[in-house]
């Protein structure tokens, strides 16, 4: 398999969310072809499937909530867009080596304090699988075999405590984080190469060419 830098990866899964969310409403056709890139991504990036439908299974329980009392049609275009945007950047996240989402953002141009929040988001999302997958087995060891379980266990009573769990040790990571001499900065440096850029260009390119699109017609 072709092996991408971290920054290329992550500018790249950017490109396909962007482009998704700034899509005009009801633009079926645009949402159809970013919905054929995100699952060639996923299955590129080769991202665990199960892994994948469990955190999809817990975050479109959320997305429902919000979306359905806007009215059928508005509801599902926002579930599927979102959907899309979903198994992109989580097929990133998943195949995201350890400690690594700084080093990815590196490249971003946008100010250091954007960086910053993005960084700990994405440690916070690190926790968030990590918890997701120790509440999985736990699950299991109760008798909650297969995906309807885990969705039923989950919705039904254990959302409150996933995210009650993956704060209390976020704030635990954050405060060991400072006294390891944190700062907002990592002393890192990551830089794209001059056929990555080309790469993101491209790809920006596509995906401002199909969003447009979705406007005139």
């Amino acid at each position: 398999m072709l092996k991408l830098s971290l920054p290329l990866r992550l500018q790249l899964s950017l490109a396909i969310v962007v482009g998704a969310a700034l899509l005009k409403h009801s633009a079926w056709y645009g949402l159809s072809v970013y919905g054929a890139i995100a699952i060639l991504w996923a299955c590129f990036l080769r991202a665990p499937i199960r892994q994948l439908g469990g955190l999809l299974g817990t975050e479109l329980i959320f997305l429902s909530l919000l979306a359905l009392p806007q009215g059928w049609e508005r509801a599902t275009f926002l579930l599927v867009r979102s959907l899309v945007c979903l198994v992109t950047m989580n097929s990133f996240l998943l195949t995201l080596p350890p400690h690594s989402f700084g080093i990815a953002l590196k490249t971003l141009p946008v100010p250091a304090p954007l960086k910053e929040n993005l960084l700990l988001a994405g440690q916070y999302m690190e926790i968030l699988l990590s918890e997701v997958t120790r509440m999985r087995r736990s699950a299991q060891l109760r008798g909650l075999n297969g995906t309807t379980g885990w969705l039923r266990y989950a919705s039904a009573a254990m959302i409150g405590a996933l995210y009650l769990r993956s704060l209390d040790r976020a704030e635990r990571v954050y405060a060991a984080m400072v006294a390891r001499g944190y700062n907002g900065q990592l002393p890192i440096d990551s830089t794209l190469r001059p056929k990555e850029r080309f790469a993101v260009l491209l790809s920006w390119a596509i995906a401002a060419s199909v969003t447009l699109t979705s406007y005139k017609i």
